[in-house]
């Protein structure tokens, strides 16, 4: 599903229309809050207002779910998960334990493998998350630095700093200080394949990809080595145009992106990567056709590793590469994506192969490889 056009969104969320609930998720900027479309709060402008599809969204772009209107209940997943991020979100410093999921009558494998599959973190690397965000906000809107690291679960400013860094990159008064032109800013997208992560910076998009096949701190990691920045949940026009486009891809009314891309790499990579977005929707080319378009006929290996380290999907239609002998052969997002994105676009492909029922081929070692 993809959200109505931003003048019907006003309409239903300033007319308070509560058969809108569970639909969107109004989001304001000024504050950091985001709630159900028939909130019974004062309305903000509507310059300061932007829409989310579910409250994952809204959550991981930065805002934290109204008190008024309790926009996280009622929602399609388990009523144990609701409960649970209801409750980091209130108290965000709270540790909740592999003991404390038992006491509660859940097993822990079970709640890491829901987080994973919906939010792309397991649900120890979502507490870390949200409680680092809470905190970094406290810091940023002129709280005092003690109280916000011990008001959310840590125990000292050097265990706040590292785990700050590790996720986001720099140290937290560094971030606290950069314009706000000057990081990656990191938001989750649903689609009809499962969610994504994807990241923007002011020069365009920089990451898209499936949020159930990597941890969000290798994705951090990565995106930090090739960019320089740090980066942080947030949202921009960038992400907004992405979001409404992927959408409308999906829908089966959009065949081409129009958003500007920022993905440094090699040069050899970059002239790969180029050569990728000249292939036209519905059509695929073998690895061989991918290294003749770049002048380089030797180089199928060479091309195939550059396909594989592409780091934003969909955009960049890797997924448009296929074996020589009409097999899929691999991709970061698994194969049945693959397949699904190539059969949306309406390409012709071959039946199965017994190797499009595995995972990636080694030589497309997926979005974020070893070495990327």
């Amino acid at each position: 599903m993809s959200l109505p056009p931003k003048d019907a969104l006003d309409t239903a969320f300033f007319g308070r229309d509560a058969s809108f609930d569970g639909l969107f998720f109004a989001a304001v900027t000024t504050t950091g809050i985001f709630c159900r479309p028939s909130c019974p709060a004062r309305k903000p402008k509507p310059d300061h207002v932007v829409y989310y599809e579910t409250p994952a969204e809204a959550l991981f772009a930065g805002y934290r779910p109204c008190l008024r209107c309790h926009p996280l209940a009622g929602q399609d997943d388990p009523a144990w998960l609701e409960s649970l991020v209801s409750r980091i979100e209130a108290n965000p410093g709270e540790r909740i334990r592999e003991g404390d999921l038992r006491a509660l009558g859940l097993e822990p494998a079970t709640v890491r493998r829901r987080f994973q599959a919906r939010y792309g973190l397991s649900f120890q690397a979502f507490q870390r998350a949200r409680r680092l965000a809470a905190a970094f906000e406290a810091i940023k809107q002129g709280g005092d630095l003690d109280e916000a690291i011990l008001d959310h679960g840590y125990e000292s400013h050097s265990g706040f700093r590292e785990a700050f860094a590790r996720l986001f990159g720099e140290s937290p008064g560094k971030t606290a200080s950069r314009p706000g032109s000057d990081y990656v800013r990191i938001a989750w997208v649903d689609s009809a394949l499962g969610p994504l992560v994807a990241g923007a910076t002011d020069k365009g998009i920089c990451l898209l990809e499936f949020s159930d096949r990597r941890m969000l701190e290798a994705q951090a990691k990565t995106l930090r080595a090739r960019l320089g920045l740090p980066i942080l949940p947030g949202s921009s026009v960038h992400l907004e145009r992405l979001e409404a486009e992927l959408a409308e891809y999906f829908a089966g009314t959009r065949k081409d992106f129009d958003l500007p891309i920022d993905e440094p790499g090699s040069p050899f990579q970059e002239s790969v990567w180029a050569a990728l977005r000249t292939i036209p929707p519905g059509q695929t080319w073998s690895y061989a056709q991918l290294a003749m378009a770049i002048g380089d006929p030797k180089a199928t290996r060479a091309v195939a590793r550059a396909n594989g380290m592409n780091r934003v999907a969909i955009l960049v239609p890797c997924h448009r590469v296929i074996g020589a002998d009409g097999g899929l052969g691999g991709y970061g997002g698994g194969l049945w994506r693959k397949r699904r994105l190539l059969e949306l676009e309406g390409a012709e492909l071959a039946p199965l192969l017994p190797a499009d029922t595995g995972e990636e081929a080694e030589d497309s070692p997926g979005l974020f490889a070893d070495g990327a």
